[in-house]
């Protein structure tokens, strides 16, 4: 049982007498459903949960009870959807792909007055993106049709499994979050949006209180369900809550500041259709955070895949040859390793099986790998699907409604991301590959992740592969632009001995200069790393001399892990050797720079120091 379910509540709506009635009587039927689900062994906590909650949704009791009992859904074993032909348009297209001539129409780009600036940037500080941009822009605008044009002439199954659309949301804007539901309603054929599924974490903006839930009473919203978290949860947990609370067949994640285009959802279920095991992911296009236009993120008829780098974060590269000669069809789904996080669809009693999202993992970060690894390497499969597109809006702006908020307390300072990713690794990494992330983050092994022993139960009852069957048979092009890593040589703050100062990257990104600082003991910009076959970085990038006077951060290059870098440990210097000169500060400008290596002046010196952060220490 997973205890945080039972710290959400889903609102109920009630829109007469007669229903209400209805339900309490349906819902004591349901209870007892629920109560025989829970005596042959089900541990459902969502409906658990039901007794002491109110229930609302546009569905009677009746279909409530039914949803309490219905059966998995089921794989169509070679059903696929079928190409009609060049000119030919398929069942679910629309009759038209644009039209409007207001503001933000067919995804244009809007400005504002003058006039509007001040309030303009006092929205921005709050949202992190225009929100006073997207006010003036209407909830119901038309799109651009970002598709490739193959995608229009596609027929799909008329028997797809139903959708609940999942929505997390903290602090949103009023507009933003709406328009994400009207074109969810807009763009998806009724017979498979079953519903849309709000889950509020715990915000404190005021519109979003009781002015919402009488916005959700109009008939227009009959289909949208409302859960509140009781406290702060943070995005993984919310989602989870969202899942357990939906009752469609399919559950869709998506970020609560998004457009999805023409023709979206049937793409996106078919793959799961035809094998309920299958993660679906649609393309992301760009919606500007400033002026609200809608723009591709990818070159036209280019095919990305997601992939990750040792210290987990997220890359991308291009669909391997041997992926794309798989398909009959350019715009067919393909097979990609993991993927971004925001949005995707999965089977919702596969994603039970799954044990939804591990929900030890806290607040955001790595549950995309986590669910990635899982569903490949536990029998499924994860698709992208290039017919499928949802324009997303990336915060260009510092906000005060986007912080932790409490959920900062709870951790006690612990990096949340860091410790996930840790979890992920101890759980899904094969002994060999646990020491590649240990070398990109050597400061992850003082983490304490807590139990574990469900999530390697779940991996041994499944019968999961193992994570080389994993990147040798799925995931085999990271190794292309992130080899396997030789273990580092030294690691920590690099004090220089005249200044006491530390090298630190300062925040930079690459290419940039980089100097020394105060010495802080925490890692972060000054947690510098030598490897075995000296290649000298600070996390994903690596220090380089640019000639002899410009010491840079600097992208690694791709697919070599060596480097020009070679420590002294009798005399305590850092030497190039390529230039056959060593580290050093200018005695007089302060500045990183090479020099004729001279073992005797303190300025070349450098000794490796312990980094201890704040959080793990006693």
């Amino acid at each position: 049982l997973i205890h945080f379910y039972k710290r959400m509540r889903v609102v109920q709506f009630r829109r007469s007498r007669v229903m209400k009635f209805s339900l309490l009587g349906l819902l004591c039927l349901a209870c007892l459903v629920v109560t025989v689900r829970q005596y042959k062994g089900d541990t459902w906590a969502g409906l658990v949960s039901l007794g002491s909650s109110t229930s609302r949704g546009e569905e009677s009791g009746h279909e409530q009870v039914q949803a309490a009992v219905r059966q998995a859904h089921v794989s169509h074993t070679g059903v696929k959807p079928h190409f009609l032909g060049q000119g030919v348009k398929g069942n679910y297209e629309p009759g038209a792909y644009s039209g409007g001539s207001g503001p933000g129409e067919n995804g244009q780009a809007y400005h504002l007055k003058e006039d509007q600036k001040r309030e303009e940037q006092k929205l921005k500080g709050v949202y992190g993106f225009n929100q006073l941009v997207s006010d003036e822009i209407s909830l119901n605008r038309t799109v651009p049709d970002t598709r490739e044009e193959e995608c229009r002439y596609w027929e799909y199954p008329a028997d797809l499994p139903t959708a609940s659309v999942i929505l997390v949301f903290h602090n949103e804007g009023w507009s933003t979050l709406l328009r994400t539901v009207h074109s969810i309603i807009n763009r998806s054929p009724p017979q498979f949006l079953h519903e849309v599924v709000l889950v509020d974490d715990k915000s404190e903006l005021e519109h979003l209180h009781e002015r919402l839930e009488q916005q959700l009473e109009k008939p227009y919203y009959a289909k949208v369900k409302l859960v509140r978290n009781q406290e702060r949860e943070g995005l993984i947990r919310a989602r989870n809550n969202g899942a357990v609370a939906a009752t469609g067949e399919v559950v869709v994640f998506l970020d609560a500041h998004c457009e999805v285009t023409y023709n979206w959802l049937p793409p996106l279920l078919a793959p799961i259709h035809e094998d309920r095991t299958t993660l679906s992911v649609p393309v992301i296009d760009g919606i500007d955070w400033n002026d609200f236009g809608i723009h591709p993120v990818y070159a036209k008829g280019s095919h990305s895949r997601g992939i990750f780098e040792w210290g987990f974060f997220y890359k991308e590269g291009t669909l391997p040859d041997k992926e794309a000669k798989k398909a009959a069809h350019h715009s067919e789904p393909y097979n990609s390793p993991t993927h971004a996080g925001g949005l995707f669809a999965i089977d919702r009693e596969w994603f039970k099986e799954l044990g939804w999202y591990d929900p030890g993992l806290w607040v955001w970060g790595g549950e995309n790998f986590e669910l990635s690894f899982k569903v490949w390497m536990c029998g499924g499969r994860s698709v992208w699907v290039p017919c499928s597109r949802v324009s997303h809006v990336y915060r260009g702006h510092s906000c005060s409604s986007c912080g932790s908020g409490t959920l900062t307390n709870k951790f006690k300072g612990v990096p949340t991301t860091l410790r996930n990713y840790k979890r992920v690794v101890e759980v899904w990494f094969d002994d060999e590959y646990k020491e590649f992330f240990y070398t990109r983050e050597p400061l992850a092994k003082l983490i304490d992740i807590g139990d574990i022993s469900q999530q390697l139960k779940l991996k041994e009852e499944k019968n999961c592969k193992s994570f080389d069957w994993f990147m040798t048979e799925i995931a085999y092009d990271v190794f292309d632009k992130y080899p396997k890593l030789p273990p580092n040589k030294y690691w920590g703050e690099l004090k220089n001995q005249a200044t006491k100062t530390c090298l630190d990257t300062m925040g930079k990104h690459p290419p940039s200069v980089i100097g020394a600082s105060g010495c802080h003991g925490g890692g972060g910009y000054q947690m510098i790393m030598l490897n075995t076959e000296g290649q000298l970085v600070n996390g994903e990038w690596c220090i380089k001399a640019d000639g002899h006077d410009k010491i840079t951060i600097a992208w690694c290059d791709m697919g070599r892990t060596d480097g020009p870098w070679q420590y002294l440990p009798d005399t305590q210097q850092m030497r190039h050797t390529k230039y056959d000169r060593c580290l050093a500060l200018h005695p007089e400008t302060r500045q990183l720079v090479l020099l004729a290596c001279d073992e005797n002046n303190l300025y070349h010196k450098w000794q490796w120091g312990t980094i201890t952060p704040h959080w793990a220490r006693t």
